[in-house]
């Protein structure tokens, strides 16, 4: 058996990488303004007939409630539930307040949504299973907040182990644990396996990460080609060199609405869009970037789709300018549709920091001369 192997898992494993995963984020943010919901089944999602669940509280998952789920359903699964709309300025509010606690144990942090980063404690002073214990206390003490914390030797590793954590506890996966960690685990629990490859692999008899590991890497090829086939290999071995990004470039942010009922009124959906437009500039205000593009989406009765996209005269991130130009789309590109919508959307492309404000060409001469 080659050198630091054991059981066909690699165990030169350097790198230390910890992952932050908020537990039940949406529902515990509720929580925290509001404590009379402590202890209560709290489900946030869309509260139409078509909306579905975005956060459970554990509470709730007892019914089984589940993430992604149709509200409808939820609602049979658990009436008793306290149901609400999501309120997405204040958690990304809370999400910023978390990342700023962990900005200070390591510059390398990567937010991958409102609720988890990565962190890379590589190169960290004291040793980082010290520095991942502080900081699953240091997240639940400033911010009120309950998370699971995994730190392992590479992102996915740490991703599995904040998962096996939950909820809020802290899962410390060494080299020489990967392979008795991984092996029991459903195919389905790496990345890169959804429902149709997990199918295919247990219709080979292929069910956990161990039986996965097991299988020549010949075969891998031939069931699923060479590029996905090498992927399992290596994630069935615990191996992944993806590094930690501390700064992710974002090149575009967007805003939906699905509405309970169709709707035809369109002063109603020209409201709508300027609402759109105004909190998304107020996002782009708040994270100090323009936007070079604005995009208009809509999904009429019959489902079908159109997206449309117009280039802005300069970078801008002014709410009357990009409303403006939504509703400039729909007028000229999109109103002749002649269905209700059923779902209507704007999107803002092409963003960049903002080093400047294009004063000139989006404000008055009194409001350019005013200091």
């Amino acid at each position: 058996m080659p050198r630091g192997t054991a059981r066909g898992y690699d165990l030169r494993m350097q790198r230390w990488i910890l992952h932050v995963d908020m537990d039940a984020f949406f529902a515990a943010v509720e929580r925290l303004d509001d404590p009379s919901l402590v202890g209560r089944p709290v489900i946030v999602g869309g509260l139409g007939p078509r909306g579905v669940v975005s956060t459970a509280s554990y509470e709730a998952r007892a019914f089984g409630v589940r993430s992604a789920q149709p509200m409808a359903q939820a609602r049979r699964l658990c009436p008793q539930g306290v149901f609400l709309a999501p309120r997405h300025e204040r958690y990304e509010v809370v999400s910023r307040q978390v990342r700023a606690v962990l900005a200070r144990f390591s510059q390398l942090v990567e937010p991958v949504s409102v609720d988890e980063a990565f962190v890379d404690l590589t190169d960290a002073d004291p040793p980082p299973e010290r520095l991942a214990m502080a900081i699953h206390k240091a997240v639940p003490r400033e911010t009120g907040l309950s998370c699971s914390v995994g730190l392992a030797g590479n992102r996915l590793l740490a991703k599995l182990a904040s998962e096996a954590a939950k909820p809020g506890g802290l899962r410390v996966i060494h080299p020489e644990e990967v392979g008795g960690f991984l092996d029991p685990l459903a195919v389905e629990r790496l990345w890169g396996v959804g429902p149709k490859t997990a199918q295919r692999l247990s219709d080979r008899g292929v069910r956990t990460i161990g039986d996965l590991r097991a299988v020549d890497p010949s075969l891998l090829h031939a069931w699923f080609g060479a590029a996905q086939g090498a992927t399992l290999w290596r994630h069935a071995r615990g191996l992944d060199d993806s590094p930690v990004v501390p700064v992710r470039e974002a090149k575009s942010i967007s805003q939906e609405a699905t509405f309970p009922e169709d709707i035809e009124d369109r002063a109603i959906l020209a409201d709508e869009l300027r609402r759109m437009a105004t909190g998304l500039a107020r996002r782009l205000s708040e994270e100090g970037l323009l936007a070079r593009a604005v995009r208009l989406k809509v999904r009429w009765a019959d489902f079908a789709t159109q997206t449309r996209q117009v280039k802005l005269p300069e970078p801008t991130d002014d709410p009357s300018l990009i409303g403006d130009e939504a509703l400039s789309l729909w007028e000229r590109r999109v109103a002749e549709g002649g269905q209700g919508v059923r779902l209507l959307g704007v999107g803002l492309d092409g963003l960049i920091e903002a080093s400047f404000r294009p004063l000139s060409l989006f404000c008055s001469e009194d409001e350019c001369a005013a200091p």
